[in-house]
């Protein structure tokens, strides 16, 4: 296991590079199989930082494993083997991967991202102030900030490779995927939220929002893909320290975005350079968010977390 360098971008000999998106570089290892690298970029605003954050790759592919060994009962999902020994030749001359590589099954993706929120924050909480209503979905008044939903709310997006993010109606999302799919994609956001929420909690852990990813198998049956529940696709607080009413200290990138509103920077590339105790900072919410998920200390298991674990 290779420590203490980061790893910015991929170049694998002999495997073709379908995608290079903000964090993971995406290679086609044949007709069946995708090899899904995470990097340790981070990106904000839509922006990539010129900075990477050590061993962010290696966090987000740990958590992601360990949530679909747990989830397993719940939905299939496309993860086939996070073992370095599992990986093509090519990849396992490059140390640097190690932990940071998946090998996953090929899907149709739906186009969409299935957002669960349990908590009123981020643009949900705009929403909320702007019309009492989050993604036209009408709430309660009087409610503050980071307050806990009465009951979980599905507020779909539309999957954007580059830009922002649209928020949809059920309507709208039912007319991309189809009806059937609509409604049992939404069962199944809710079912994966319920369970995980009630495993972060005896961790410690509120998941307030998270977002899911689906598609279909060659037999036509959804499955769980992309990240799950990690510090990028999901919002974690701490429950100790838990009080509405202002915005929670997080263990997600919203630090680096509070940081960067700080600045005199117009969020449209080229991003700024982070200094360095912003970078150590992000890294140690990301590690922790880890160690609390997992039980393990990312610096010292250099195993990995197994599917399963």
């Amino acid at each position: 296991m290779t420590l203490g360098r980061t790893v910015a971008i991929t170049e694998i000999p002999g495997i073709n590079l379908l995608n290079r998106g903000k964090v993971r570089d995406v290679y086609e290892v044949d007709a069946r199989t995708l090899l899904i690298v995470t990097t340790d970029r981070i990106s904000a605003f839509d922006c990539i930082m010129p900075n990477q954050i050590p061993d962010k790759g290696r966090v987000l592919t740990g958590i992601s494993a360990f949530w679909f060994g747990m989830l397993g009962e719940i939905v299939p999902n496309h993860l086939l083997s996070v073992s370095f020994e599992d990986m093509p030749d090519s990849v396992r001359e490059m140390p640097e991967l190690e932990g940071r590589v998946m090998l996953v099954r090929k899907t149709k993706v739906f186009p969409v991202e299935c957002v669960v929120r349990g908590y009123l924050e981020g643009s949900g909480w705009k929403d909320y102030q702007n019309s009492g209503e989050v993604c036209g979905q009408k709430l309660a008044e009087g409610l503050i900030q980071c307050a806990m939903l009465e009951s979980p709310l599905f507020t779909p997006a539309t999957k954007e490779e580059s830009g922002h993010d649209e928020n949809i109606s059920f309507e709208r999302f039912c007319e991309i995927v189809g009806e059937d799919f609509g409604h049992r994609l939404r069962e199944l956001s809710f079912s994966i939220y319920k369970a995980a929420s009630d495993f972060a909690l005896s961790r410690g852990l509120i998941i307030a929002d998270t977002k899911f990813e689906f598609g279909l198998d060659e037999n036509g049956e959804i499955i769980l893909i992309d990240e799950v529940l990690t510090p990028d696709s999901s919002r974690f607080w701490d429950v100790a320290a838990y009080s509405p009413g202002h915005a929670q200290p997080s263990f997600d990138k919203q630090f680096l975005r509070e940081y960067l509103e700080s600045l005199d920077w117009d969020k449209t590339p080229p991003a700024p350079h982070l200094p360095n105790d912003i970078v150590e900072a992000t890294a140690a919410r990301y590690r922790d968010a880890y160690q609390r998920l997992t039980g393990k200390n990312i610096l010292n298991n250099t195993e990995g977390v197994k599917v399963g674990d």
